[in-house]
């Protein structure tokens, strides 16, 4: 069964921008790896590096996500999918509140790799206004993003949920995809209002939800399966596997658990659905929610038809 890692990310970090020694794209600047505990992660993380794990993994197909706020980046990771059969799609990034987005877009989809182009991401959870999905330039720039038959991913916070539920109410032509399920607090044990805020999120049928970047919430000494498991049985019940999808968050996750131990703590999580859900969730969902089958739109199912509006 060919199975998805919906989320995972490659970079090449550097102390400034330029050349990088050899061939390859520039490096750039990652600011955020200079953070407390990052230091593991303050090297060139590769397509090469991830592919053995991943197949080991018996994962044959991945959608590489944005790093920075960089449309060079999207660029080059789109490139890279071109030239790497593992990489089914790119969620790329692009100035959703520019009034140049629509052609922006077009230049993307028309460069080297375009076409494994699925959607784009923000980095909401650095915004320091809760309410920025709120704002009328970026509700404008959302409506492109759905004119251009992309999926947006939702990276937030719980406290900028009440923000996404508003966004998705009012966005219904538009596949959104939550990330990380909003990074609950799960160090805390708290599922409160969290839980609440997730199933308000769900019950709008156009919004899809990974099922990723939990182990880096949890409590340095405790990222058991039973640590993880409430949160996890909230996602699954509120959206239903068929619009729950694997992301391992490599190699953000490296820190605290390797690649096999990502998959094996989802494959343990979902040991209780059926064959047909956990087919789903590794890999069905990621298709529909994306267009990864030939021919397919972001929310679009041949049997299940649209999650969303068909464009």
């Amino acid at each position: 069964m060919s199975r998805i890692d919906a989320h995972h990310h490659v970079w090449r970090p550097a102390s400034a921008p330029g050349p990088a020694p050899g061939p390859g794209p520039r490096r750039r600047v990652h600011t955020w790896l200079d953070a407390p505990g990052m230091a593991p992660l303050r090297r060139d993380f590769t397509m090469a590096d991830l592919a053995p794990a991943a197949l080991a993994a018996g994962i044959d197909r991945t959608v590489l996500v944005q790093v920075l706020p960089d449309l060079d980046e999207t660029a080059e990771f789109l490139s890279l999918a071109a030239a790497d059969d593992l990489v089914a799609g790119v969620v790329g990034w692009a100035d959703l509140t520019s009034d140049g987005l629509a052609d922006t877009l077009h230049a993307l989809r028309a460069a080297p790799g375009g076409d494994r182009l699925v959607g784009l991401r923000h980095l909401v959870q650095s915004e320091p206004d809760p309410g920025w999905l709120s704002r009328p330039d970026v509700r404008r720039g959302l409506r492109t993003v759905a004119q251009a038959n992309l999926a947006y991913d939702l990276l937030v916070l719980p406290h900028q949920l009440p923000a996404a539920i508003s966004t998705v109410r009012e966005l219904p032509e538009l596949t959104f995809v939550l990330d990380h399920l909003a990074k609950p607090p799960i160090a805390r044990g708290a599922l409160q209002p969290w839980a609440s805020l997730i199933r308000e999120l769900a019950a709008q049928p156009h919004v899809f939800c990974k099922l990723s970047g939990m182990v880096t919430e949890a409590d340095r000494n405790d990222r058991s399966v039973a640590a993880l498991r409430p949160y996890a049985d909230v996602v699954l019940d509120a959206f239903g596997p068929q619009r729950v999808m694997f992301g391992s968050d490599w190699p953000v996750c490296l820190p605290v658990a390797s690649y096999a131990e990502v998959v094996g703590a989802a494959e343990a999580l979902t040991a209780g659905l059926t064959p047909a859900e956990r087919s789903q969730v590794f890999a069905t969902t990621a298709e529909r929610a994306y267009g990864l089958g030939e021919g397919d739109q972001p929310g679009r199912s041949a049997d299940d038809g649209p999650v969303g509006v068909v464009r």
